[in-house]
């Protein structure tokens, strides 16, 4: 799937879950500015998964720190579409998200500053400016990126407890998002279920477990095909709408 899609779902994702509002279920609920900061955040972390490439688009959106991740991250995870792409990697994203969150520090007037958050988001927030191409240079995506944590950090200070859900609801959507392409994922790596040769002649079977070991659902085929077009088309147009409805009541809530 494209990266833009991917975000988009990521921020459709959120929207779902945690608005109030008639058209969402309201799992999480939180406030509508939540509802605005978490789909950027969610946006970001539907991305984290494609860190393991380390000439990609999210290895390049905040350079030099990003592509020292990914390239990381692609040595741990073995490879792309491995174990950043399975459920191992969802747990470690989870719990690293958890931890960093913990993560504070005594700053003289300014009290506890949530380190760790902060980092995060602003990785996250360079993430999704790159896959909407939204920022240019790397001078302006982190420019942005950090104006937007900050603003996050100021008028949105609960993220801090969500940001764990908010990281693996992005990163679930993701492998779901991959796994519905001709390519799938492992997974669960880094166990590797290669699949038998009896069935290798078995049309739908073959296209349901590759050679390869991974697990495809392949509705949409190939990444940018028409048809994950028409899927992620209402998708976007549902993030879109909520993030700007719950924007709109968060702005009424200020100027009341």
């Amino acid at each position: 799937m494209m990266g833009g899609h991917h975000a988009a779902s990521g921020a459709a994702a959120w929207v779902a879950v945690a608005s109030t509002a008639p058209y969402a279920f309201g799992l999480y609920p939180v406030s509508p500015l939540g509802v605005v900061s978490g789909a950027l955040l969610t946006a970001g972390a539907a991305l984290l998964p494609d860190l393991d490439h380390h000439s990609g688009t999210i290895a390049n959106s905040l350079p030099p720190l990003t592509r020292i991740l990914a390239r990381i991250t692609e040595r741990i995870s073995g490879g792309h579409r491995r174990g950043t792409h399975s459920l191992l990697g969802l747990a470690v994203f989870v719990a690293l998200s958890g931890a960093l969150g913990e993560l504070t520090a005594e700053v003289g007037a300014f009290g506890t500053v949530e380190v760790g958050a902060g980092l995060l988001s602003i990785l996250l927030m360079g993430f999704a400016l790159k896959a909407l191409k939204i920022a240019g240079g790397a001078g302006r995506s982190w420019l942005l990126a950090i104006l937007l944590s900050v603003f996050i950090a100021l008028y949105a200070p609960e993220n801090n407890g969500w940001l764990p859900v908010a990281v693996g609801l992005g990163v679930a959507v993701h492998i779901v998002g991959d796994l519905l392409t001709h390519q799938g994922v492992m997974i669960l790596w880094p166990l590797r279920i290669k699949r038998p040769r009896k069935i290798a002649s078995m049309p739908l079977l073959s296209k349901l477990w590759k050679t390869s070991g991974c697990l495809s659902l392949p509705i949409i085929g190939r990444a940018g095909s028409w048809r994950e077009w028409a899927i992620m088309v209402p998708v976007s147009v549902y993030a879109v709408y909520g993030v700007i409805e719950a924007g709109f009541y968060a702005l009424r809530g200020w100027l009341a």
